[in-house]
């Protein structure tokens, strides 16, 4: 065991990973498992000891594996997430829609729950979604809220904002407009896939809109996560501007619309500091504020005034049926043009 690792420890139900397990196991169809955590990674070295850890621990008496996907990780991601028992996926196609399918579609369990290599879980937390989806039988999804972890104030603020604004819709009306990936349980025989073509956005907007289609989806207010803040380190206003607005809201709109993929990934945000696992330094971020560039600053304003199309109802039904025939029109033209 390299240092710097505990050993892992094992409580609650089986864990089926890439350890050996005893020849009584191995030969359980996989019909009996109830959930698959599907755990997309890109150089998370520094942080992925701690979210397998906490899931080794759950309380949950039956049966879970712990998928790693792998993402042409460059560090000892791979590496680390054997070492915790973890099956471990590769997929070069860089991109967290590619990353999440993949491990969905290597996935034996009955329930798929996504995640991400820098969360971490209460111990209770697959026994609470099970127990979710026990209750009513007609679900498809169950999905939970996040936290961030060493954020600034506007960043502890903004998911407590965010969250009680789905769980007041949802009491209300019953109906879910946002889930995050980072917390997100769906039925394997209710996933229809997800958009490749898609970035951020993909593997929560559209997965939410794939989902409601065959069945009900359930939001929980008290079921959370605790997540990294990375995101939010280079400031208010590049997380608001560049991070939601440019690279989440106007690249889902527009990557759906135009049907392929015009805006890219936003880039890799990994903290200054060492490997939980090597001495090999991380790549620094630069915290200082930035503030947008002005073509950056006009492609937001526009993509603030989608914000109604995402987060309201009738917005969501008007945007998918604009959406669905812009690409339509969009792809006749591209064929008659031939």
């Amino acid at each position: 065991m390299p240092s710097g690792v505990s050993q892992p420890q094992r409580s609650g139900g089986r864990h089926h990973g890439g350890v050996s397990l005893p020849s009584d196991r191995c030969s359980e169809p996989a019909s009996s498992m109830r959930f698959s955590i599907v755990i997309p990674a890109r150089n998370e070295a520094g942080y992925l000891a701690a979210t397998l850890r906490g899931l080794q621990r759950q309380d949950f008496p039956g049966d879970y594996e712990v998928i790693v996907v792998d993402n042409g990780s460059t560090d000892e991601t791979a590496e680390i997430a054997r070492t915790w028992g973890a099956r471990v996926i590769s997929e070069e196609r860089r991109g967290v829609c590619q990353a999440r399918d993949a491990g969905t579609r290597a996935a034996h369990g009955e329930i798929v729950v996504s995640t991400d290599a820098d969360t971490t879980h209460p111990v209770d937390w697959l026994s609470r979604i099970d127990r979710t989806f026990r209750a009513d039988p007609r679900l498809v999804a169950v999905s939970g809220g996040c936290r961030f972890v060493g954020a600034d104030w506007w960043g502890r603020a903004y998911p407590v904002l965010l969250f009680n604004a789905v769980g007041l819709c949802y009491r209300l009306t019953g109906w879910v407009w946002y889930v995050s990936a980072a917390n997100l349980s769906f039925r394997r025989d209710a996933w229809t896939g997800y958009d490749l073509r898609l970035t951020q956005g993909g593997d929560e907007l559209d997965q939410l809109r794939r989902l409601r289609r065959n069945g009900r989806v359930a939001f929980d207010a008290t079921l959370l996560v605790d997540t990294s803040a990375r995101r939010l380190m280079r400031g208010f206003w590049y997380s608001a501007f560049v991070t939601f607005l440019y690279y989440y809201l106007l690249g889902y709109l527009l990557n759906r619309v135009v049907g392929r993929t015009v805006l890219p990934m936003a880039p890799d945000i990994r903290p200054a500091g060492r490997s939980i696992r090597s001495n090999r330094p991380a790549a620094a971020v630069d915290r200082s504020p930035v503030r947008p560039r002005p073509r950056t600053m006009v492609a937001a304003l526009l993509a603030v005034l989608t914000v109604f199309m995402i987060i309201t109802p009738p917005g969501r039904m008007l945007a998918d049926g604009v959406a669905d025939t812009v690409h339509a029109a969009v792809s006749h033209h591209y064929r008659t043009a031939r």
